[in-house]
């Protein structure tokens, strides 16, 4: 970074190249990209600048595969950091972890930096590393489903329109029954237990879920599943403000999203940085126009964000993008060409860094006019200057200090001061291991939530059935017993039973009664048998 100087302000500013160079005469703090480059030269007199207060309005690198844009967001990402300004880069391919480490001088690196007017000094920046959800080198980050919400959700589970409206009624329902959606298995619950008996008519009077959308649903899950998402989702969900720390010598924290072990799952990776960046969206205060960001962002393959994006989705990015620059934070978006970026988006971006473009196919060549088109009115013949460009080379357009757009320029970028490649995996894992946030984030925890308390009530409506059930079924063999004893016939008397129960006996045994009893009756009243 520097402030503006006379060796920065051209004596000659007659000439065309002059005047491009005037428009990045700066008067406040400002990020060095590099050098004009005229007519075939370079001009190390003529630098181009960036203002920092405009870093928070947003910005987009793009290029051809190998032209140098990697090195160009670590090139900025350092000079933020070093103006105290926290930076958050996603690492695709590895190769960015290097921006905690000094770069190593090289013949190339002097031969660059003497080219730009450069004074390269190796220099390290304090860096944090992170992973998805602990897959890979990183202190692990973690959303909730709740928090990760059905749009981008629906985004990373392919749903068409209709199905994202029945994940949005879900996530309604369990917002209003107090079932938390922590991580995936309670969305399986919820969506589980909203067409099964119990829970069909719960949805009844909005709506209702299909039993085929549900299907669509949870089929969708547990592809997502497979591909190792449910590490994602759970808690400790991570608190995105830690991307907003200054070192202790007053530099900013750069935050590397360590991605490699994902970079197989663009799905996923895109739309969860698109989660960070809403987040972050969410919970930051409103701070207007400020000195120099709170934060940037690097959102690197943006078009992977975009392919296939729903309406709804889309509208949520271009709000995010068009509002979160009053809350201080600036976003760069990484890819090949502006077409990636959807227009309504790339209108929020003024600050732009255009590498070398390819025109070896009619598709090339329509994406290279495509992308012409997006730049001011120009002194270069862009369409031929942006296939000749070299790597490490690019045309720059930014905001000036007042906001309107800088004179396009191309430009010799400058060399990164820190490592320009990985660090060694035993130094990433130390620097892990030894940052205060590792114990916070580094171990999951499963709490009682959405898929517990379902369970719960689905064995204890179980229970209850199985004990009706007992004893409905213990009353109906009570009364079968009643029934059959009822309906039984009497068995034949025995032999004693039927003298007893003869006519000849009870008259015999009627005589034998009526003799003792007179007998009976005289013995106890005095009298006796008269003699004869």
């Amino acid at each position: 970074m520097s402030e503006s100087t006379d060796a920065a302000v051209p004596a000659d500013q007659t000439g065309p190249a002059g005047k491009i160079a005037a428009g990045y005469a700066f008067t406040g703090p400002a990020l060095d990209l590099g050098a004009l480059l005229w007519d075939g030269a370079c001009l190390p007199g003529h630098q181009i600048r960036i203002p920092l207060p405009m870093l928070n309005r947003h910005g987009l690198v793009a290029g051809a595969t190998g032209t140098g844009k990697t090195k160009t967001l670590q090139l900025i990402a350092e000079q933020l950091s070093a103006n105290g300004v926290p930076v958050f880069l996603a690492d695709i391919k590895g190769d960015v972890s290097g921006i905690s480490a000094p770069g190593a001088s090289s013949g190339k690196t002097e031969e660059r930096a003497a080219d730009v007017a450069q004074q390269w000094e190796a220099t390290g920046f304090p860096g944090e590393f992170y992973s998805l959800g602990g897959i890979g080198p990183g202190i692990p980050v973690r959303s909730t489903v709740t928090s990760f919400g059905p749009v981008l959700l629906s985004k990373v589970l392919q749903l068409n329109q209709t199905q994202e409206q029945s994940l949005g009624l879900i996530f309604h329902y369990a917002d209003t029954k107090g079932l938390e959606l922590i991580d995936l298995k309670d969305l399986r619950a919820v969506v589980a237990f909203l067409v099964s008996d119990q829970g069909k008519p719960e949805l009844k009077g909005i709506g209702g879920l299909s039993t085929v959308t549900a299907g669509v649903i949870l089929r969708a899950l547990t592809a997502f599943e497979q591909q190792g998402a449910a590490e994602f989702f759970g808690e400790p969900e991570f608190d995105t403000s830690e991307f907003l720390r200054t070192a202790a010598d007053g530099r900013g924290l750069v935050s590397v999203l360590e991605l490699p072990a994902v970079q197989d799952k663009p799905q996923l990776f895109s739309t969860f940085l698109m989660w960070l960046l809403a987040d972050l969206f969410h919970d930051l205060p409103e701070v207007g126009d400020v000195d120099k960001p709170k934060l940037v962002f690097f959102f690197d393959e943006a078009h992977l964000l975009f392919n296939g994006a729903s309406k709804a989705f889309l509208d949520s990015i271009t709000q995010t993008v068009r509002l979160i620059r009053s809350k201080g934070v600036g976003v760069f978006f990484v890819t090949q060409t502006p077409k990636d970026v959807p227009s309504d988006v790339l209108a929020q971006l003024g600050n732009r860094v255009q590498h070398a473009l390819r025109a070896f196919t009619p598709d090339d060549a329509k994406a290279l006019k495509a992308t012409v088109r997006t730049f001011p009115k120009s002194e270069y013949d862009l369409e031929e200057l942006l296939t000749r460009l070299g790597t490490g080379e690019a045309v720059v357009t930014v905001l000036s200090e007042n906001g309107a757009p800088t004179p396009v320029a191309a430009t010799r970028l400058r060399a990164p001061q820190s490592l320009m490649g990985p660090i060694e995996a035993a130094a990433l894992e130390q620097a892990v291991k030894s940052s205060p946030l590792y114990p916070r984030y580094a171990e999951p925890v499963d709490r009682e939530s959405a898929y517990e308390k379902i369970s719960a009530e689905q064995a204890a409506a179980e229970a209850q059935a199985e004990a009706a059930a007992a004893a409905t079924e213990a009353e109906k063999q009570g009364k079968a017993a009643e029934r059959a004893a009822r309906s039984a016939p009497k068995p034949d008397p025995s032999l004693a039973e039927q003298v007893v129960g003869s006519g000849l006996f009870r008259s015999l045994a009627r005589s034998i009664g009526t003799q003792l009893g007179r007998e009976i009756s005289r013995s106890v009243f005095g009298t006796a048998r008269r003699r004869r």
